[in-house]
């Protein structure tokens, strides 16, 4: 089946699973398209879905990553040994394990085609890690702590993990506990994912974004924390991944003062 076909064979799957939307006018454009599946998507409960939707999804999702490209952290220049640093979207990248920066629901983000680094990789993960993310947190019972990890497959991504953590919420002056609670991120997902097999974790700039903590204090932490976890655990290769080129450039400068 070709990809648009999919496209619009998953549109309306989704549609009829939703009747607000059974009047929704589906799109012309590829493009337009593409986003309403995405907004459906983002907007959907977690739970099982039909085995006959899911197979669709699966095949559409994976003619959109080998569309969009994959980079295999192995093929990178390590900025020393085991240490690497990526700028590009995480969910093109080929590792053991890649980290979501998670709320305290730990089910994604629900605002449609929104930017953030859990709508995009709930987005290109597919509707399976919602739902395995609700089952957790059903089973746990009570919000995500600060600090903590949460470890699942990923799906429909190059990677094979998934480790979601919810960093500390800065909503004033920087604390001793917002530090404390970051670093913890940190640890937490390195031991995580050492625990699941992983030989390769790759970490986005957790808490830097909506949850305001500052960006150059959050990359030193992040640093320094990864580095002393990995002079007594030197067989993880660990990628700093950034997204833009004033995280690039600040990672830059800590790497080498370091």
């Amino acid at each position: 089946m070709k990809q648009n076909e999919l496209l619009l064979r998953l549109i309306r799957c989704l549609l009829a699973e939703q009747p607000r939307y059974a009047d929704m006018e589906i799109p012309a454009q590829p493009e337009e398209q593409r986003q309403l599946l995405r907004s459906l998507m983002n907007v959907r409960e977690p739970g099982p879905a039909d085995p006959e939707f899911l197979e669709m999804q699966d095949a559409y999702l994976q003619l959109r990553l080998r569309e969009r490209g994959v980079t295999d952290y192995r093929e990178l220049t390590p900025i020393r040994p085991r240490l690497y640093l990526w700028r590009g979207d995480i969910t093109l990248l080929r590792c053991d394990a890649i980290v979501n920066a998670a709320n305290e629901g730990m089910t994604g983000c629900y605002r449609p085609c929104h930017a953030c680094i859990d709508n995009c990789i709930h987005t290109y993960a597919g509707v399976q890690l919602r739902q395995r993310c609700g089952e957790l947190m059903e089973a746990q019972g009570h919000p995500e702590p600060t600090g903590q990890c949460k470890c699942t497959p990923a799906y429909n991504l190059p990677s094979r993990f998934v480790l979601h953590t919810v960093g500390p919420i800065v909503s004033g002056a920087l604390t001793p506990w917002h530090e404390g609670m970051l670093k913890s991120c940190y640890l937490r997902c390195l031991e995580t994912a050492e625990s699941a097999g992983a030989e390769s974790v790759a970490f986005c700039c957790i808490s830097t974004g909506v949850f305001r903590f500052p960006a150059p204090r959050a990359a030193q932490i992040a640093v320094e924390t990864v580095s002393g976890w990995q002079s007594r655990h030197p067989d993880m290769d660990v990628i700093f991944n950034v997204f833009s080129e004033k995280d690039d450039a600040l990672y830059r400068q800590i790497l080498a003062d370091c």
